[in-house]
């Protein structure tokens, strides 16, 4: 597997999987705005693709939460990634490629020495992620509201990521 930004030529991809049940119970409010969306290439994100066998089979997005312009994670200080992740089609999963593309989307974060730590925030009633993010060593920090939507929030320091890579 390896990664590659994401860009217009993925916009009907990218609709189609924003159509797909499993997708939409994890994210079921958002509009992501691909056509827009793909077009930028702002400093404080990176979309990105993942691909199998020349084959494309999800997609992730990493995120500088401080300097994000939404301030989706509101005021949060410097030293932080966060990281929105998604398999396409229902048939790639529970083939272990969500936890290949998370690792590889970790090295990339924990590369750059000044950050210490990345998060993520699945539904509430996403039990199913909650037991992927764990299993990848995140802890559970907190219980949030973003917009309409009940979260977990998890977070994976560096020094237990890299406990987990060498």
């Amino acid at each position: 597997m390896h990664l590659r930004k994401a860009g217009l030529s993925d916009l009907a991809l990218l609709q189609h999987w924003d159509q797909q049940p499993h997708v939409i119970a994890c994210d079921p409010d958002s509009d992501w705005n691909w056509e827009q969306e793909l077009d930028r290439d702002p400093v404080w994100r990176k979309q990105l693709i993942a691909v199998v066998d020349e084959r494309p089979i999800g997609v992730l997005q990493i995120i500088d939460p401080a300097i994000e312009e939404t301030h989706y994670w509101g005021d949060i200080q410097k030293g932080f990634r966060a990281i929105d992740i998604w398999i396409g089609e229902s048939s790639d999963l529970g083939k272990g490629y969500g936890t290949t593309m998370m690792r590889l989307a970790l090295d990339q974060c924990f590369s750059n020495s000044e950050v210490k730590a990345v998060l993520v925030d699945p539904l509430a009633r996403n039990t199913r992620a909650h037991r992927f993010y764990e299993r990848l060593g995140f802890q559970f920090s907190e219980r949030r509201r973003f917009g309409d939507e009940d979260c977990f929030v998890y977070c994976l320091r560096r020094d237990e990521y890299e406990k987990t890579v060498c």
